[in-house]
């Protein structure tokens, strides 16, 4: 089988940047569809592969795109099955997400959980508006509840703060968050959670998300407080809303990825 995203450019492996270098391996012209059926197998060293036509598919770095469960394969296979003419990585987000997992994350997960913890060190729920009324009673009824589960799960108490001057959180709480975040062993786990934590601006709301405290809805919708209020007062830009919508399908990927975790 062709080995689709195997052509690398000198730049893209050269980024220090896990994420990034995986992202950028992935910006080229779109190859046609050359196989009739995508499809899962059980990989002889643990995981599940995808394929084609019974072939294995590779990921930009040539390694094999393995999934960790039979439900995230079986997923990610469909992604392939749903391709027409050409094959449009923009509308495979659990590819994408594998990719990212296996060529970057997987070989420097402790640089992309520290990201994530950074997040945390200045979460978007921890910063409030002053004002109008309204708005500060909808932020305290949203995301106050997720700051009350962080204390009492994962005994980290944030500290909240006005307006965008950095607050900085106690070295405790970062430590409390650290903890919970060791427990993200699998490569495409991690994933999942750095970019729920990335679309959201909120390693908090992306834990909760995780731990099964929020359902996806729930976790993006509170995320898009600040948004949806400012659309309630001026109405929707059309190209936010794109925006949003493009944001929405990575999103619903990481979700299910974190959803397939916790299932087992």
């Amino acid at each position: 089988m062709r080995d689709i995203f195997a052509e690398l450019s000198e730049a893209a492996m050269s980024d220090p940047d896990p994420v990034r270098r995986a992202q950028k391996q992935m910006q080229k012209p779109l190859p046609k569809r050359f196989y009739k059926q995508a499809g899962f197998a059980e990989h002889d060293e643990g995981g599940f592969l995808v394929t084609l036509d019974g072939r294995p598919v590779r990921t930009p770095a040539r390694l094999l795109l393995t999934l960790p469960s039979a439900v995230t394969a079986e997923k990610t296979a469909a992604e392939w099955d749903a391709q027409a003419e050409t094959i449009d990585p923009a509308t495979m987000p659990l590819t994408r997400l594998a990719n990212t997992a296996i060529d970057g994350i997987a070989q420097d997960t402790q640089a992309v959980a520290e990201d994530v913890l950074r997040f945390a060190g200045t979460d978007l729920i921890c910063y409030r508006a002053g004002g109008p009324e309204r708005l500060v009673e909808r932020q305290s009824e949203e995301w106050d509840p997720v700051l009350d589960w962080a204390q009492a799960e994962l005994a980290a108490r944030f500290v909240l703060a006005e307006g965008v001057m950095h607050v900085a959180q106690p070295r405790e709480t970062l430590a409390a968050f650290g903890a919970a975040l060791k427990a993200f062993t699998q490569p495409l786990d991690l994933a999942a959670l750095h970019l729920a934590t990335s679309l959201t601006g909120s390693a908090l709301i992306a834990m909760a998300l995780a731990k099964g405290a929020l359902a996806p809805d729930e976790a993006w919708e509170k995320a898009h407080l600040d948004e949806n209020w400012n659309a309630e007062l001026w109405g929707e830009d059309y190209e936010a809303a794109k925006r949003r919508e493009s944001r929405r399908r990575d999103f619903d990927a990481a979700a299910f990825v974190l959803l397939a975790r916790r299932n087992g």
